[in-house]
Protein backbone atom coordinates (compact mmCIF):
# COMPACT_ATOMS: atom_id res chain seq x y z
CA UNK A 1 0.00 0.00 0.00
CA UNK A 2 1.73 3.64 -0.69
CA UNK A 3 1.82 6.04 2.15
CA UNK A 4 1.02 9.67 1.60
CA UNK A 5 3.47 12.15 2.94
CA UNK A 6 1.89 14.60 5.52
CA UNK A 7 1.55 17.06 2.74
CA UNK A 8 -0.73 14.84 0.60
CA UNK A 9 -2.46 13.94 3.88
CA UNK A 10 -3.39 17.43 4.06
CA UNK A 11 -4.41 18.08 1.30
CA UNK A 12 -6.68 14.89 0.83
CA UNK A 13 -8.91 16.99 3.34
CA UNK A 14 -11.52 19.41 2.56
CA UNK A 15 -10.19 22.77 4.79
CA UNK A 16 -12.45 25.75 5.22
CA UNK A 17 -10.84 29.16 5.42
CA UNK A 18 -13.48 30.48 8.11
CA UNK A 19 -12.49 27.78 10.69
CA UNK A 20 -8.64 28.76 10.11
CA UNK A 21 -6.49 31.15 12.01
CA UNK A 22 -3.18 33.05 10.89
CA UNK A 23 -0.89 30.41 11.87
CA UNK A 24 -3.22 27.44 10.54
CA UNK A 25 -2.76 29.60 6.99
CA UNK A 26 0.86 29.75 7.19
CA UNK A 27 1.53 26.27 7.50
CA UNK A 28 -1.32 25.27 5.08
CA UNK A 29 0.28 27.90 2.42
CA UNK A 30 3.75 26.68 2.51
CA UNK A 31 2.66 23.13 2.05
CA UNK A 32 0.86 23.57 -0.88
CA UNK A 33 2.52 22.43 -4.37
CA UNK A 34 1.66 25.73 -6.64
CA UNK A 35 3.62 27.59 -3.90
CA UNK A 36 6.75 25.35 -3.48
CA UNK A 37 6.44 24.88 -7.32
CA UNK A 38 6.64 28.95 -7.62
CA UNK A 39 9.26 29.73 -5.65
CA UNK A 40 11.44 26.47 -6.46
CA UNK A 41 11.12 28.31 -10.18
CA UNK A 42 11.69 31.57 -8.50
CA UNK A 43 15.38 30.41 -7.59
CA UNK A 44 15.54 28.79 -10.73
CA UNK A 45 15.29 32.23 -12.46
CA UNK A 46 17.54 33.59 -9.83
CA UNK A 47 20.42 31.25 -10.58
CA UNK A 48 19.71 31.30 -14.14
CA UNK A 49 19.85 35.16 -14.32
CA UNK A 50 23.20 34.88 -12.27
CA UNK A 51 24.41 32.91 -15.62
CA UNK A 52 22.80 34.99 -18.25
CA UNK A 53 22.21 38.08 -16.44
CA UNK A 54 20.87 42.00 -18.06
CA UNK A 55 21.99 45.43 -17.38
CA UNK A 56 21.19 47.08 -14.32
CA UNK A 57 18.77 49.32 -16.08
CA UNK A 58 16.55 47.20 -17.86
CA UNK A 59 16.68 44.99 -15.18
CA UNK A 60 15.67 47.41 -12.47
CA UNK A 61 12.78 48.69 -15.25
CA UNK A 62 11.36 45.05 -16.00
CA UNK A 63 11.17 44.66 -12.03
CA UNK A 64 9.46 47.60 -11.42
CA UNK A 65 6.74 47.63 -14.78
CA UNK A 66 5.59 44.02 -13.74
CA UNK A 67 5.31 44.39 -10.18
CA UNK A 68 2.96 47.53 -10.80
CA UNK A 69 1.15 46.09 -13.35
CA UNK A 70 0.09 43.13 -11.88
CA UNK A 71 -2.36 44.39 -10.25
CA UNK A 72 -4.26 45.74 -13.86
CA UNK A 73 -3.57 41.95 -15.33
CA UNK A 74 -5.45 40.86 -12.46
CA UNK A 75 -8.16 42.89 -12.31
CA UNK A 76 -8.50 42.39 -16.32
CA UNK A 77 -8.49 38.70 -16.17
CA UNK A 78 -10.66 38.16 -13.46
CA UNK A 79 -13.16 40.69 -14.86
CA UNK A 80 -13.35 40.05 -18.32
CA UNK A 81 -11.92 36.47 -18.06
CA UNK A 82 -12.83 34.71 -14.88
CA UNK A 83 -16.44 36.30 -14.24
CA UNK A 84 -17.33 36.10 -17.86
CA UNK A 85 -20.30 34.45 -19.28
CA UNK A 86 -18.92 32.89 -22.62
CA UNK A 87 -16.17 30.63 -20.75
CA UNK A 88 -18.67 27.79 -19.73
CA UNK A 89 -20.70 28.29 -23.02
CA UNK A 90 -17.20 26.78 -24.95
CA UNK A 91 -16.80 22.62 -24.42
CA UNK A 92 -13.19 22.97 -24.24
CA UNK A 93 -12.80 25.79 -21.66
CA UNK A 94 -16.51 24.63 -19.23
CA UNK A 95 -13.84 22.62 -17.44
CA UNK A 96 -11.22 25.14 -16.49
CA UNK A 97 -13.57 28.42 -15.82
CA UNK A 98 -15.19 25.88 -13.49
CA UNK A 99 -11.82 24.59 -11.98
CA UNK A 100 -10.22 27.87 -11.70
CA UNK A 101 -13.19 30.52 -10.40
CA UNK A 102 -16.55 28.82 -10.47
CA UNK A 103 -15.87 26.73 -7.67
CA UNK A 104 -14.42 28.79 -5.80
CA UNK A 105 -17.49 31.31 -5.97
CA UNK A 106 -19.42 28.33 -5.36
CA UNK A 107 -17.51 27.43 -1.72
CA UNK A 108 -15.52 30.58 -1.18
CA UNK A 109 -13.77 29.85 2.06
CA UNK A 110 -12.41 26.43 0.63
CA UNK A 111 -9.32 26.45 0.47
CA UNK A 112 -7.92 23.24 -1.05
CA UNK A 113 -10.06 25.37 -4.63
CA UNK A 114 -8.84 29.00 -3.62
CA UNK A 115 -5.18 28.77 -5.46
CA UNK A 116 -5.00 28.98 -9.13
CA UNK A 117 -4.30 25.97 -11.28
CA UNK A 118 -0.69 25.58 -12.36
CA UNK A 119 -1.46 24.89 -15.95
CA UNK A 120 -2.95 28.42 -16.15
CA UNK A 121 -0.97 30.70 -14.11
CA UNK A 122 2.75 29.43 -15.60
CA UNK A 123 1.88 30.01 -19.38
CA UNK A 124 0.05 33.17 -18.21
CA UNK A 125 3.05 34.61 -16.34
CA UNK A 126 5.23 33.65 -19.10
CA UNK A 127 2.96 35.75 -21.33
CA UNK A 128 2.94 38.82 -19.11
CA UNK A 129 5.93 38.93 -17.39
CA UNK A 130 9.06 37.13 -19.12
CA UNK A 131 7.51 38.61 -22.78
CA UNK A 132 7.63 41.69 -21.54
CA UNK A 133 10.84 41.38 -19.63
CA UNK A 134 12.67 39.77 -22.81
CA UNK A 135 11.66 42.62 -24.93
CA UNK A 136 12.79 44.71 -22.46
CA UNK A 137 15.82 43.29 -21.28
CA UNK A 138 16.68 40.03 -23.46
CA UNK A 139 17.23 36.64 -21.52
CA UNK A 140 18.17 38.40 -18.49
CA UNK A 141 15.17 40.62 -18.99
CA UNK A 142 12.63 38.10 -19.47
CA UNK A 143 14.13 35.86 -16.16
CA UNK A 144 13.99 38.92 -13.72
CA UNK A 145 10.27 39.50 -15.35
CA UNK A 146 9.66 35.96 -14.77
CA UNK A 147 10.95 35.70 -10.95
CA UNK A 148 9.03 39.05 -10.51
CA UNK A 149 5.56 37.54 -11.86
CA UNK A 150 6.00 34.46 -9.81
CA UNK A 151 6.38 36.52 -6.09
CA UNK A 152 3.61 38.58 -7.11
CA UNK A 153 1.63 35.32 -7.52
CA UNK A 154 2.81 33.92 -4.30
CA UNK A 155 1.69 37.30 -2.70
CA UNK A 156 -1.82 37.55 -4.18
CA UNK A 157 -2.37 33.75 -3.18
CA UNK A 158 -1.79 34.83 0.37
CA UNK A 159 -3.42 37.53 0.74
CA UNK A 160 -6.19 36.19 -1.17
CA UNK A 161 -6.70 33.41 1.35
CA UNK A 162 -6.19 36.05 4.38
CA UNK A 163 -9.21 37.74 3.09
CA UNK A 164 -11.56 34.35 3.19
CA UNK A 165 -9.87 33.75 6.51
CA UNK A 166 -11.97 33.48 10.03
CA UNK A 167 -9.51 36.48 11.25
CA UNK A 168 -10.28 39.87 12.24
CA UNK A 169 -7.73 42.46 10.67
CA UNK A 170 -6.92 45.10 13.28
CA UNK A 171 -5.03 47.16 10.83
CA UNK A 172 -8.00 49.65 9.26
CA UNK A 173 -6.91 49.28 5.57
CA UNK A 174 -6.36 45.10 5.77
CA UNK A 175 -10.03 45.42 7.69
CA UNK A 176 -11.47 47.60 4.37
CA UNK A 177 -9.37 45.53 1.96
CA UNK A 178 -11.56 42.47 3.32
CA UNK A 179 -14.82 43.83 3.64
CA UNK A 180 -14.87 44.87 0.13
CA UNK A 181 -13.56 41.47 -0.92
CA UNK A 182 -16.59 39.58 1.14
CA UNK A 183 -19.04 42.26 -0.88
CA UNK A 184 -17.58 40.50 -3.82
CA UNK A 185 -18.13 37.02 -2.90
CA UNK A 186 -21.36 37.43 -0.73
CA UNK A 187 -23.31 40.31 -1.86
CA UNK A 188 -22.31 41.48 -5.81
CA UNK A 189 -19.98 39.91 -7.82
CA UNK A 190 -19.89 42.50 -10.35
CA UNK A 191 -17.53 44.72 -8.86
CA UNK A 192 -14.54 44.93 -6.30
CA UNK A 193 -12.22 42.77 -8.54
CA UNK A 194 -9.04 43.85 -7.21
CA UNK A 195 -7.21 41.70 -4.29
CA UNK A 196 -4.51 43.70 -2.69
CA UNK A 197 -5.83 47.14 -3.42
CA UNK A 198 -8.81 48.45 -5.42
CA UNK A 199 -7.24 51.42 -7.40
CA UNK A 200 -8.25 50.34 -10.81
CA UNK A 201 -11.84 49.19 -9.51
CA UNK A 202 -12.03 52.95 -8.73
CA UNK A 203 -10.85 53.69 -11.75
CA UNK A 204 -12.89 51.69 -14.10
CA UNK A 205 -16.07 52.71 -11.68
CA UNK A 206 -16.93 48.98 -10.68
CA UNK A 207 -15.64 49.94 -6.58
CA UNK A 208 -18.98 49.77 -4.44
CA UNK A 209 -19.72 49.12 -0.86
CA UNK A 210 -22.67 47.17 0.23
CA UNK A 211 -24.85 50.36 1.20
CA UNK A 212 -24.66 51.38 -2.65
CA UNK A 213 -25.80 48.64 -3.85
CA UNK A 214 -28.66 47.41 -1.40
CA UNK A 215 -29.95 44.33 -3.37
CA UNK A 216 -28.03 41.43 -3.50
CA UNK A 217 -27.09 40.00 -7.00
CA UNK A 218 -28.90 36.60 -7.52
CA UNK A 219 -25.65 35.36 -9.57
CA UNK A 220 -23.08 35.88 -6.57
CA UNK A 221 -22.66 32.27 -6.41
CA UNK A 222 -22.69 30.84 -9.37
CA UNK A 223 -21.59 33.60 -12.06
CA UNK A 224 -24.72 33.14 -14.39
CA UNK A 225 -24.46 29.75 -14.54
CA UNK A 226 -27.82 29.31 -13.94
CA UNK A 227 -30.40 26.28 -14.23
CA UNK A 228 -31.63 27.77 -17.44
CA UNK A 229 -27.79 28.11 -18.30
CA UNK A 230 -26.65 24.20 -17.29
CA UNK A 231 -29.64 23.19 -19.95
CA UNK A 232 -28.28 25.16 -22.35
CA UNK A 233 -24.12 24.36 -21.84
CA UNK A 234 -24.44 21.33 -19.63
CA UNK A 235 -20.80 21.23 -19.70
CA UNK A 236 -20.25 22.25 -15.90
CA UNK A 237 -22.89 20.52 -14.77
CA UNK A 238 -21.59 17.35 -16.22
CA UNK A 239 -18.21 17.76 -14.23
CA UNK A 240 -20.01 18.53 -10.81
CA UNK A 241 -22.22 15.32 -11.71
CA UNK A 242 -19.15 13.38 -12.24
CA UNK A 243 -17.43 14.74 -9.14
CA UNK A 244 -20.72 13.97 -6.58
CA UNK A 245 -20.37 10.23 -8.60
Amino acid sequence: MTRMSGSERFWNRTHHLGKMDLRDLVDAYFSHHAVLIYLALTLLSAAAFVRWPAPPVPTLATILLIALAYPLIWYGLHRWVLHSRWMFKVPALAGLWKRIHYDHHMEPDRLEILFGALHTTLPTLLFVAALPGWLIGGTGGALAGFATGLLCTCFYEFAHCVQHLGWKPRQRWLATLKRRHMEHHYHDEDGNFGITNFAWDRLFGTLYTRAERPSKSATVFNLGYTEEMARAYPWVKMRETANRS
